[in-house]
């Protein structure tokens, strides 16, 4: 058996490098986290899921406030924002947590971290800032970034993207955004309800294409409501710099289209983190999208395995977590583990959010399923819920996916506090909860997850309340039936 230096190294110190190296650590092996940025922690730490949550708390703080009235309260006039402030307050809640990404944590658990560019020498070399380092096994997750298109002009134009936008000294008057998933949606919600003038540029006709459209719907008319402008089915053909001002140039119905602004966020989706890595060197396969794995999360190299973003698969920070399970349980413990993403959670952070898991009726087509023969939708609306009355959050809905025998496909929830319902469909899902159960449970009042509750009841009480079962119930205990029936309307 060949002398490796270490049993184990993760070239990348985001959320599945940092889990990869934490568990292999504390089983043992000889670990080594290898980081080219200055700090731990990633892009979600730094550039995305922190600052970006962090900001739209801010912002929903401030929209709550503008909304006294609705809570029965007199009218607030708000002062201008100071982004210095939020921007204060954002790097606060990063250096808070992390502390949880420090050497000296990691070290204490026995993984040794070092800084700097890591480049494969062969399959299990690699030269980290001119020093040669060998590991049994190699771990890549290295991350994505920023895509950044070859939209004409764009080169020589100023843009900012998830990198860069929590920085900005002062709030922009007038923000163009280009893209209309995720990131691009909470960002122009968020800047929207601090104060700013908000233009969205979407290539396709509608946003947050990977959930249903009528659910995405719901989220744009709110933020269109917001003041949010929306310019969907738009095809860009350049972006400049006139007069100051950055400028979009789009085709939208036939028609030559601009809009302007003086900050220009590009959220045109993500790249994988590959160059430099020299991952030829190693035998790596890998293209556009990402680095190929199989469903173990190994390369085309058996002992080097890739998680989180740089696989481009499931671009979200549980995932990459939920993938650096899978790796320590294949590398360490060498157990045949696959990744299962039957019933992956998703969310979009906008207000009212937008989440789902397992199929929605997209996926659900795309997979050649029929509605009405393979699968039904069952609809649970927020403006029957209690709390939501009381907290003056109404709208949005609860859609479950059904197929044939009654057993749950997938559900999508928009809504105020989505991400948060999901976790116990989550729970229910993967765990193989019955509905009866979940219909069964006993859920704390007023609260917006008794809609869980209240639509599995729905679907049972359509056998439990029956009329086979009524006539079941009258002839073995002789009960009487009906004590009122409701007068007919007038004519």
């Amino acid at each position: 058996m060949a002398n490796y230096d270490y049993d184990i190294a993760i070239i990348g110190g985001g959320a599945g490098g940092l889990s990869v190296a934490a568990g292999a650590a504390q089983l043992g092996a000889r670990t080594l986290l290898v980081e080219r940025e200055e700090h731990l922690g990633g892009d979600c730490l730094f550039y995305g899921c922190v600052p970006s949550k962090t900001l739209i708390a801010t912002a929903n703080a401030r929209h709550v406030m503008s909304r006294a009235q609705d809570f029965g309260l007199p009218a607030v006039d708000l002062p201008p924002v100071d982004f210095a402030k939020v921007r204060e307050r954002i790097e606060s809640v990063i250096m808070g947590i992390r502390g949880h990404d420090s050497i000296e944590r990691f070290c204490g658990l026995g993984a040794e971290v070092r800084f700097g560019a890591a480049r494969f020498v062969d399959d299990h070399v690699a030269e980290i800032d001119g020093k040669r380092v060998s590991a049994a096994k190699w771990v890549v997750a290295t991350g994505a970034r920023a895509q950044v298109p070859p939209i004409p002009g764009l080169a020589e134009t100023p843009f900012l993207t998830n990198r860069e936008i929590f920085s900005l000294e002062r709030l922009p008057e007038r923000l163009v955004v280009l893209g209309g998933g995720p990131i691009a949606v909470e960002l122009a919600q968020a800047f929207r309800r601090l104060g700013s003038q908000v233009d969205v540029v979407q290539r396709s006709t509608s946003i947050l294409t990977r959930d249903d459209a009528d659910m995405a719907a719901e989220v744009r008319q709110t933020l269109e409501a917001e003041g949010v402008r929306f310019h969907l089915g738009a095809a860009l053909a350049s972006v400049g710099l006139e007069k100051g001002r950055k400028v979009a140039r789009f085709t939208q119905d036939g028609q030559e289209r601009s809009v302007g602004g003086d900050v220009l966020l590009v959220a045109l989706g993500r790249t994988p983190n590959v160059e430099g890595l020299r991952l030829e060197q190693a035998g790596v396969e890998y293209g556009p999208k990402g680095i190929t794995v199989d469903a173990r999360l190994r390369t085309s190299r058996p002992h080097i395995f890739a998680c989180g973003d740089v696989t481009g698969a499931w671009q979200f920070t549980h995932a990459a977590g939920y993938e650096a399970g899978v790796v320590v349980a294949n590398a360490i413990f060498r157990l045949p583990r696959k990744a299962d993403y039957t019933w992956m959670p998703w969310c979009t952070y906008t207000e009212p959010g937008l989440g789902g898991l397992g199929l929605n009726e997209a996926a659900a087509r795309k997979a050649g399923l029929k509605p009405g023969v393979d699968y039904r939708v069952v609809v649970e609306h927020f403006a029957d819920n209690d709390k939501a009355r009381a907290e003056a959050e109404t709208g949005g809905r609860l859609k479950l996916l059904l197929d044939s025998g009654g057993k749950p496909l997938g559900v999508q929830i928009v809504g105020s506090g989505a991400g948060e319902l999901l976790g116990e469909w989550a729970a229910v899902l993967a765990g193989k909860v019955s509905l009866t159960t979940l219909a069964g449970t006993t859920h704390p009042y007023p609260t917006r997850c008794e809609s869980a509750k209240a639509v599995a009841g729905r679907i049972v009480g359509e056998k439990l309340f029956s009329p086979t079962v009524k006539k079941a119930l009258h002839y073995v205990f002789g009960l009487k039936g009906r004590a009122c029936v409701p007068a007919e309307p007038p004519a």
